[in-house]
């Protein structure tokens, strides 16, 4: 697969990531997807230590313990910031923290979980309103110093949620990880892609596939079928596929590919044949034509 640098960082990864957030469903050999995803030349994996409460953390630490080989050619992202009602006090809500003590805290356990020294890229996985970008720089800075982690980023952060703890670090935040396909296409308007190409900041994209529904058969759907419409773009997604010789799902991906960002799609699925499959993506370059005729069919509204 081909590579590509996260946020001009020495980090040289794969231009698909493989995400991990499934990796702990029931029914699911998570290993062996793992596994397969490296076999198919993924080097970018991704998690958060609260996918599957920190057992998809486990689960892909039990590779890289049986595996150690493996460790030194791939990347591991994985983030923090978000507390789940049932890991605090009776009646806590699901809630954002970004204190520095509760960042410190989350990377040590995930290096345990994962039997790693290191993180290559730590991020914050949502926005906190209640703390200061100085103290995210602080742990940040610890966690570099400590040689814990390599390279920092943001996950779901608007511009100026990115800029203002961007002035606060004293290191480049290298990526920011948005909800990007054709049937999420806010990105593309809300200045997130604009900042990442002036900035240099690499776009992550997770959920690409929409949660599987402009996948090839049934997926994981994350949204509804209304709130999503994917009934608009399917017929062109299926006469593309026809056209270039690849899978629905590889044209869906394609499209994100082609935006001069340099956009990290996240594939999600445990499957490994589907695994395999996504990687064809890279080798389809549509046509400025056949980009916006996606976009013109998945938006409700005609462009400006």
């Amino acid at each position: 697969m081909q590579k590509v640098s996260l946020g001009g960082s020495p980090l040289e990864v794969s231009r698909l990531a493989y995400g991990c957030w499934r990796i702990a469903a029931p029914g699911v050999d998570g290993a062996r997807a793992v596994r397969a995803a490296v076999e198919a030349g993924f080097t970018l994996f991704d998690h958060a230590d609260i996918y599957g409460g920190g057992v998809c953390e486990e689960v892909f630490g039990a590779v890289m313990k049986d595996s150690p080989e493996l460790r030194a050619g791939i990347f591991i992202a994985t983030k923090c910031g978000i507390r789940l009602p049932h890991l605090g006090g009776a009646g806590e809500p699901y809630r954002y923290d970004s204190r520095a003590e509760h960042i410190v805290a989350s990377c040590e356990q995930s290096l345990r979980r994962m039997h790693v020294e290191k993180i290559d890229l730590y991020q914050i996985h949502r926005p906190d309103f209640l703390t200061h970008p100085d103290e995210v720089a602080r742990a940040f800075d610890q966690l570099l110093q400590a040689g814990k982690v390599a390279e920092f980023g943001v996950s779901n952060f608007l511009p100026s949620q990115l800029d203002a703890l961007q002035w606060a670090c004293p290191m480049r935040l290298r990526v920011n990880q948005i909800e990007f396909s054709l049937l999420q296409r806010a990105p593309l308007s809300n200045g997130v892609l604009d900042q990442c190409l002036a900035e240099e900041i690499t776009p992550l994209a997770w959920s690409p596939l929409g949660g599987g529904q402009l996948a090839d058969g049934a997926g994981d759907l994350l949204r509804s079928q209304k709130e999503y419409e994917p009934q608009r773009v399917l017929p062109l997604l299926d006469e593309m596929s026809a056209r270039h010789g690849v899978s629905r799902s590889g044209i869906a991906l394609a499209w994100l590919l082609k935006h001069p960002a340099g956009v990290v799609p996240i594939i999600g699925t445990t499957n490994a044949a589907r695994i395999a499959d996504a990687v064809r993506a890279e080798s389809i370059v549509l046509t400025r034509e056949e980009w916006y005729t996606l976009l013109t069919a998945a938006s409700p509204e005609p462009l400006a």
